[in-house]
């Protein structure tokens, strides 16, 4: 029978050493290129490649793109063909090639030349015709395919793809890039929401917001907490300011003293100095500060008056948990 397991590894084992000698490639010649791209304030990066290098370009530049490089991918083949009024003076060129030797993409240099662009080769052939006739060159030999035929780009096209993080990450990096402008290049996803999301953006307010006063009795303060459905209420005085809360679990814990709710006051029973926050910070702030204190809601001031209250079902309807 054959050993699946076996040949698995070799491939893994394979595409580990290629990673490893990739080490000796981040060099002077990979610091010029970032310094090219960094200087390039204006333009775009275009990455172009044929085949499987075509599909690690794609994956590149949206790498790029996504952590502060603007950056696109082209075909070479559609290039040829008129995309190349995508591209503009003032525009790098990333193109990709094992072998350095890509007819579709070399066809392009004469006017991309003419146009003034700068061309970056990232190849795993230093003495190619791409990486003599580019600006820089980053290179990306393997010892050898993890293909038994040496014919599939394995090895290869996970050394490229590895060089092509390393350079997106170095350049987020010397551009200061932060984690909010990370989310800001992703507002749709999970990510973004964590990030961008602040409490006042899915906290209840107005009508929504459960209040009593300090002279409501506690049968007519669960009433209020039954309505508005947060297992809480606020307790503020006439100027809207906080004074206390009361939760299910005060319930709970008053029950079994066996307080008298028909004729206790609230003021008697709930937890004065209670956990706030800001409407304004982040809703993961939010989310960090509950699971803290061991609590499932809270209640938003500003000012130390109360403007809004949320619980854990609010957090992860948004998508923050």
């Amino acid at each position: 029978m054959f050993d699946f397991r076996s040949a698995a590894l070799a491939v893994l084992n394979t595409e580990i050493e290629a990673l490893e000698q990739l080490e000796q490639y981040v060099n002077d010649d990979f610091a010029n290129t970032c310094k090219l791209i960094l200087a390039n304030h204006d333009g775009k990066v275009v990455v172009m490649g044929m085949g499987k290098s075509g599909h690690i370009g794609k994956k590149i530049a949206a790498t790029l793109a996504s952590t502060g490089t603007s950056a696109f991918f082209v075909h070479p083949g559609e290039a040829a063909h008129g995309d190349l009024g995508m591209i503009k003076a003032g525009d790098i060129l990333l193109a990709i090639s094992n072998s350095g030797e890509s007819s579709e993409i070399l066809a392009l240099f004469p006017v991309l030349k003419r146009l003034n662009i700068k061309v970056i080769s990232m190849t795993g052939k230093p003495y190619s015709t791409m990486a003599k006739l580019s600006d820089c060159h980053l290179q990306v030999t393997v010892p050898k395919e993890a293909c038994p035929l040496g014919l599939a780009p394995t090895a290869s096209t996970t050394a490229t793809l590895a060089m092509g993080d390393a350079l997106a990450v170095a350049l987020l990096q010397a551009r200061g890039f932060t984690a909010e402008d990370f989310a800001l290049s992703h507002p749709g996803g999970a990510l973004g929401r964590k990030l961008l999301l602040r409490l006042s953006d899915i906290m209840h307010t107005g009508d929504n917001l459960p209040l009593v006063t300090p002279e409501t009795l506690v049968r007519d303060a669960l009433l209020v907490i039954s309505q508005k459905g947060l297992g809480m209420t606020a307790v503020v005085d006439e100027n809207q300011k906080l004074v206390g809360i009361f939760t299910d679990g005060d319930l709970r814990r008053i029950l079994d003293k066996r307080v008298d709710i028909h004729n206790a006051k609230i003021s008697d029973v709930m937890t004065t100095h209670p956990t706030t926050a800001n409407p304004n910070i982040l809703a993961a702030e939010g989310l960090n500060l509950m699971q803290d204190k061991s609590i499932n809601g809270l209640i938003l001031c500003d000012k130390d008056k109360v403007v809004g209250a949320l619980n854990m079902h609010d957090l992860l309807k948004a998508g923050v948990m």
